[in-house]
């Protein structure tokens, strides 16, 4: 005890100085990461190309960690923390979408100074948004043949991507947690369900509302990139060959959760 009874009063502590084993530095491993921007030319913005497609890829690396987690939560009836989840990763993605402002304060004039030093790489070879996609529903196996120069390692995820439980996997086993029937035959009447007895199956709506932001916000950002792609380089061809602004504009009407959005047209 303290003088005179009072509660024992703790020793002043100078949080991060004992033992000094581990600096801001050292724990983000700040020297590697800061080393892995390479440009390719002496063009001024090349260095802001690299960083923003970087971050990009850790942004992607996050989400994966997070789109796991909650399709986990979900087969597990952790409704609550799956939700918890989803709110982290709608705030990542509408970063994903405000960070192409960044990358248009470079003219196209400027991209052009180092655009032919990046063929054949391509944002089209990113690993780590096709294994989102996939996770997310979009299935397409026909891309693992087009990652040329992809890894063995980073294959081996596409794949395993392809052969495991999606998010739309973890609804469907959410909704039969509570006995609804989720068969293709019955699945809009679940939904139907759900939607018109908020009283009963609130978490469930709430989840698919979650579910729906996901698609609405990763469909906000591939609108927002062909944009910024069409006023980089037009119509021209992407670096990998692609027909680029083109085959991105087609991608704008994709959905993860058709049936979610269906939905709204039976209410």
């Amino acid at each position: 005890m303290g003088i005179d009874g009072d509660a024992p009063v703790p020793p002043q502590r100078r949080f991060g100085e004992e033992g000094g084993r581990l600096s801001y530095g050292g724990y983000l491993r700040l020297p590697e990461l800061l080393a892995q921007q390479q440009p390719q030319s002496e063009a001024a913005d090349e260095l802001l190309f690299i960083t923003i497609h970087q971050v990009y890829e850790l942004w992607f690396k996050l989400l994966l960690h997070e789109l796991e987690n909650a399709r986990d939560a979900m087969f597990a009836g952790e409704f609550w923390r799956a939700r918890q989840l989803f709110r982290r990763v709608h705030a990542v993605e509408k970063v994903l979408i405000e960070q192409i402002a960044v990358l248009e304060t470079m003219t196209p004039q400027d991209f052009l100074e180092f655009r032919s030093k990046l063929a054949p790489a391509s944002g089209f070879q990113s690993v780590q948004f096709r294994e989102l996609e996939f996770l997310s529903g979009l299935k397409d196996e026909h891309y693992i043949g087009s990652f040329r120069h992809a890894e063995d390692v980073e294959l081996a995820r596409l794949r395993r991507r392809l052969a495991e439980p999606t998010l739309w996997d973890a609804y469907l086993a959410a909704l039969s947690q509570r006995g609804l029937p989720v068969s293709d035959a019955e699945i809009m009447g679940t939904l139907l369900t759900v939607a018109r007895d908020r009283g009963s199956y609130d978490d469930l709506w709430q989840l698919a509302e979650d579910l729906l932001t996901h698609d609405e916000t990763a469909a906000l950002w591939r609108m927002r990139h062909v944009q910024m792609v069409e006023r980089q380089i037009g119509t021209k061809s992407g670096t990998g060959g692609s027909t680029g602004a083109p085959y991105l504009r087609g991608r704008t009407r994709l959905h993860y959760f058709p049936l979610l959005w269906e939905l709204r047209a039976w209410l």
